[in-house]
């Protein structure tokens, strides 16, 4: 799947003016679908040279995986230890992570309460953006292929017989299943795709996330219900990568797409938008904004005519909690109100360790490859120069923000790749803290305190600005902290900033539209490197600060289109050598990954991309009897 921005511990970003008057442009620059008049599948057959691509069931490859890495201890011994060592984590991440190793250890008709961190901005599979949009649609959507945590890719047995790759690497041909339905009782069927496909094309749809990717496909054909061959224009080494996108029932929207391109205004779709179509293996009970989202399992999903067709899902019932606060959430988890939630750095070290937390739960901690950073509108003429970045960069006490709000166990953001990624580069190294450095820069950069006030100024079309900017923060607390370390940073050479905490729906449209000044952020990594284009390429659909490098453009079409990973790798390099250096965002931190959980709670896989990023993900979870 694609980078997607984070929901906790820190959140995102923001054309068409703003208070102060600033107008920008909002154009997404992506190629118009083309009519293609694709060659008949018989044509095809005999000319494609079709290699046979890996299909399985993702629990099946994570259940092979785990036989490497057998639990250390017993379940009763890891729920009896405390989390308090390096060693501790082992034998109880061990036991965590651990499939069942017969349906008689499941509680078949458990409710798993999951925490969220924010909201939805959208049900819609072709709307989402944010990393909670994505956890649902794993759970209620199809994908033709799946990534396993070293990201290596294969076909979703539950949804395809088979999935072919041309000798060319220009088609790929998918095989659906035949008993595969909407929640609504109607046929998926190949004809489904090409509608989504079409849709997330049509430029007067608004898509926020998913046509990056989608726009490198050429056409996407249905032979017949169950033939799919998707086209691509180049031979790129990230074209698996492009053929995951959601799909919606073209039944439902086939008549009503024209007339309301917002798939979200008119009244007809307003009555999906709370309970769409579904076509997983939960789908929608019901949904109160702001306050949590009740998935059911699907039994026409697993089973037909009594018999299983497939794996059956875990969970009865699945009840996402909204809680924006991580002090409300720890207390619910505690309380065994929720069965999971992110920790923060401070929960780890001092809420967590009392008997009053480990009645019910246990912690791990892992690894992941989110990072988060301040956005800089680039448009803005506070942001225009290079020069402007660095000194903030080297104004901020980056080690002070490190060690009193996340205590040491968040790594240093040092740019957009993590530093374990064999497509990032060795060279950035962690900002130290240099006011002189700083005002120099700003020096050069022409802005300066020319009318003695305490604010810098800088004559812009004859008008004297003063470098006063707005820094959109979410609501969560350290996030806040980190955006008020930042101010209370600047003071001090001469940058005054408003720090305006703001409800994380509202940043992700600010974001999309380009109106702020700067915000907190936060990107999940993506399957493959790629995928960044569409944050930091020219034009980008989610390239909400407006950067633009031309040398950065054509390394990103260099690097997609080298199938040699080395070579592949030194294009990457490159690339977060120039965005480290022009600072393009400013890097803060790699999240650390803690967790609580309920002591009931198994399947749980840390991964580059979070525990529920890669497969199966959030559909591993399960609950002991």
């Amino acid at each position: 799947m694609r980078s997607t921005p984070s929901t906790s511990a820190d959140n995102t970003a923001t054309d068409e003016g703003d208070s102060e008057g600033h107008t920008t442009e909002n154009k997404e620059i992506f190629e118009p679908l083309e009519e293609y008049d694709p060659p008949s599948l018989e044509e095809l057959d005999a000319s494609a040279n079709w290699q046979d691509r890996k299909v399985a069931y993702g629990r099946d490859l994570l259940r092979e995986r785990l036989k490497d890495h057998p639990p250390l201890v017993s379940a009763e011994e890891a729920m009896a230890l405390k989390n308090d060592s390096e060693e501790a984590n082992e034998k109880i991440y061990s036991v965590m992570r651990q499939l069942p190793e017969s349906d008689d250890q499941v509680d078949w008709d458990a409710t798993w309460v999951h925490h969220l961190s924010g909201d939805l901005k959208s049900l819609n599979p072709l709307m989402i953006s944010a990393s909670v949009e994505m956890e649902l649609l794993e759970l209620t959507g199809i994908s033709l292929i799946g990534f396993d945590a070293d990201f290596e890719k294969f076909g979703m047995r539950q949804f395809i017989d088979s999935w072919q790759t041309s000798e060319d690497k220009l088609m790929d041909k998918f095989v659906l299943r035949d008993d595969l339905a909407w929640s609504d009782g109607e046929p998926v069927t190949a004809h489904d795709f090409v509608f989504s496909f079409q849709t997330i094309m049509n430029p007067r749809v608004t898509i926020p996330a998913v046509r990056s990717g989608t726009d490198k496909l050429r056409w996407v054909e249905a032979y017949d219900d169950h033939t799919l061959v998707i086209f691509h224009k180049q031979a790129l080494a990230s074209n698996d990568e492009n053929l995951v996108f959601p799909i919606v029932p073209e039944h439902i929207y086939k008549d009503s797409v024209d007339d309301d391109p917002t798939m979200e205004t008119s009244q007809y779709h307003l009555k999906f938008l709370n309970k769409p179509v579904t076509c997983g293996p939960y789908e929608y009970k019901s949904r109160s904004r702001g306050q949590n989202i009740i998935l059911t399992r699907r039994d026409d999903y697993w089973q037909k005519d009594g018999k299983e067709i497939r794996p059956r899902p875990y969970f009865k019932e699945i009840r996402c909690e909204v809680i924006i606060d991580p002090n409300t959430a720890l207390l619910s988890l505690k309380a065994g109100d929720i069965d999971d939630c992110r920790l923060s750095a401070e929960q780890w070290l001092t809420q967590t360790d009392s008997q009053d937390f480990y009645d019910k739960n246990t912690k791990v901690r892992g690894m992941e490859w989110t990072e988060f950073h301040i956005v800089w509108n680039v448009k803005r003429p506070y942001f225009q120069d290079p020069k402007v970045r660095q000194a903030i960069a080297l104004a901020f006490d980056h080690q002070e923000m490190l060690s009193s709000i996340f205590y040491d166990l968040a790594p240093a953001g040092l740019g957009p790749f993590h530093p374990t990624g064999w497509m990032a580069s060795d060279k950035p190294e962690a900002y130290q803290r240099d006011l002189d450095a700083a005002e120099d820069l700003l020096d050069e950069a022409g802005w300066d305190d020319s009318d003695g006030d305490g604010v810098r100024d800088k004559e812009i079309n004859g008008r004297l600005v003063p470098f006063r900017f707005t820094l959109l923060s979410s609501t969560t607390p350290n996030s806040i902290k980190v955006c008020t370390l930042l101010k209370s940073n600047l003071d001090q050479i001469g940058i005054q900033v408003d720090v305006k905490p703001t409800e994380f729906t509202v940043l992700q449209d600010k974001s999309l539209k380009h109106q702020f000044d700067a915000t907190i952020a936060g990107w999940g990594t993506g399957t493959d490197p790629s995928t960044l284009d569409n944050i930091f390429k020219t034009g980008g659909g989610r390239n909400y600060g407006q950067y633009s490098n031309p040398r950065v453009d054509e390394l990103f079409e260099l690097a997609q289109a080298e199938f040699d990973r080395q070579k592949r790798a030194e294009y990457y390099a490159e690339i977060h050598d120039i965005l480290w250096n022009e600072q393009a965002y400013m890097w803060l931190f790699y999240r650390p990954t803690l967790f609580g959980l309920n002591q009931s709670i198994r399947g749980f896989n840390f991964s580059p991309r979070d525990p529920y990023g890669v497969s199966p993900g959030i559909n591993g979870i399960w609950k002991t009897k």
